[in-house]
């Protein structure tokens, strides 16, 4: 039997339990401390959906390893501040962001807690933009609109730019920082390091998308959806391949007559859960970093019914119903819900439109899209190349200038013109609305420092031609077309 403790024994002992209780508890309140400091993965989330898709997160500032995709807020905040000479205009306006009064990002990023609050893009990012009746008016937001004013090779390469710049060091940015807000010991050293983790996400990315240095440039509310993922997602040599797959920005409003089309713009997909991922591998996100959640929470927002817009200006109703039979014998029967060519491919021969975008989706990048989130049970496996471009319902087209796959035509009265009588060049990105084309004013250069994007149709990828319907009509029959157009 062990023989009893002396009380000096029993005293040590007795220090020693309290010693390891207290440290527990001081391990543990750090540990929760630092937890709610610096959660690994949480995301602001918003209750109303539509405050969900123009800031909720999607998955593109979410960790994956040792680094995060996403761009440390602050670092982001003071970008601007840093290197103004960068910029064309007055800060991150100059990108054509859609801001919202009372929110401190644009409409189209998401915010989540990955250590440091990270800012990342989302679906409202490509898909949300603005009307001015003058340009004195305040613009109108409509959600599921093209982004008509949104540079975003223009955005990408001011932040590669930024971070390739010698200013741009620990010391500064966290100097920077500091003139705007208070960092505690703690935070300053994280952001110490996360200029050193963005830096790196960002040189690759610049390596990895030198090619569009040879390429013509996108323009405000274009993006080339799919030459980007050669090298992002499979590490596609780009030496040898010329193609310019640079297109317009879709709407995304009334998807359930969509099911079952189909989609891109060159019909390379007919499921609707495929194109959403795909469209968020390009925004940033990766298979493991995804928020299949968040993105389920927009899908079904739109399939239950975002409207496209109604025309807000007025509408010549006897004009109008003179366009009515116009319309139905041209333009119905491949764009109208329920005929019997909308959402199918025209081949490229009959629509003879430019064919730069479709020969830039290969068949060998169409089996590796089909390797997307490989090991995962919504796998891609829809994706396949087509011969032409997919006839698109024109629900909401009067908010969807410019026209064509490429956006290479300005209005809808542009349109209906014959090619060689459409405008060889014209201003993008400006948002005033032309109620008389039915499009947006396209001759303005510049406004208050920001200037506009010359597009130049002569350019590869970027020509005017083809679609043909409807140019022999007379000049009154095309006047009334366009005006029953701007009631769909």
């Amino acid at each position: 039997m062990a023989e009893p403790l002396t009380p000096i024994e029993q005293t040590t002992r007795s220090m020693a339990a309290r010693v390891v209780v207290v440290l527990v508890m001081v391990v543990y309140i750090l540990g929760l401390f630092l937890f709610r400091r610096f959660n690994p993965n949480f995301p602001v989330v918003y209750t109303p959906i539509e405050d969900h898709f123009k800031y909720g997160s999607i998955g593109s500032e979410a960790a994956t390893g040792a680094v995060a995709d996403g761009i440390p807020y602050w670092i982001w905040k003071v970008l601007p501040d840093m290197f103004p000479d960068k910029l064309s205009g007055n800060g991150y306006a100059s990108f054509g962001f859609v801001f919202e009064p009372g929110q401190d990002v644009p409409i189209g990023f998401g915010r989540r807690r990955v250590y440091i609050d990270r800012l990342g893009m989302n679906c409202a990012i490509c898909h949300t933009g603005t009307v001015r009746d003058t340009p004195g008016s305040t613009p109108r937001i409509y959600l599921g609109m093209p982004a008509n004013t949104f540079d975003m090779q223009s955005y990408l390469r001011f932040l590669i730019a930024c971070v390739s710049d010698g200013r741009f060091t620990a010391d500064n940015v966290v100097r920077a920082i500091k003139a705007r807000t208070s960092l505690d010991p703690l935070e300053t050293f994280v952001y110490q390091q996360a200029v050193y983790a963005t830096r790196e996400v960002l040189l690759e990315r610049a390596r990895q998308l030198s090619f569009m240095s040879s390429r013509p440039d996108w323009g405000p509310g274009r993006v080339d959806t799919f030459n980007p993922y050669k090298t992002v997602q499979f590490n596609f040599p780009m030496d040898h391949d010329p193609s310019v797959g640079a297109t317009d920005l879709p709407s995304i409003w009334n998807q359930t007559p969509r099911i079952g089309m189909q989609l891109h713009w060159d019909g390379n997909n007919d499921l609707l859960a495929e194109r959403d991922k795909s469209a968020a591998l390009g925004a940033g996100v990766t298979p493991v970093s995804i928020d299949l959640k968040s993105i389920q929470r927009v899908e079904d927002w739109l399939l239950d019914g975002l409207q496209a817009p109604k025309y807000p200006y007025a509408i010549d109703e006897n004009l109008a119903a003179q366009g009515a039979g116009l319309y139905k014998s041209h333009c119905a029967g491949c764009h109208d819900f329920g005929s019997a060519y909308v959402g199918k491919v025209t081949p490229i021969g009959e629509i003879g439109t430019d064919r730069g975008r479709l020969d830039s989706y290969t068949y060998d990048f169409a089996a590796n899209m089909n390797l997307l989130y490989a090991g995962y049970p919504w796998r891609f496996t829809h994706f396949r190349k087509t011969n032409g471009y997919a006839n698109m319902p024109l629900d909401g087209v009067w908010l969807r200038a410019p026209y064509l796959h490429n956006g290479s035509v300005p209005t809808l009265r542009d349109l209906i013109e014959a090619p060689a009588a459409r405008p060889k060049t014209f201003y993008r990105g400006y948002d005033v609305y032309d109620r008389a084309k039915a499009g947006f004013v396209s001759d303005v250069p510049q406004e208050n420092g920001r200037k506009y994007f010359l597009y130049d149709t002569a350019l590869p990828g970027n020509g005017n031609g083809g679609h043909l319907y409807g140019t022999q009509l007379s000049p009154a029959e095309k006047d009334a077309l366009v005006e029953y157009m701007k009631k769909l």
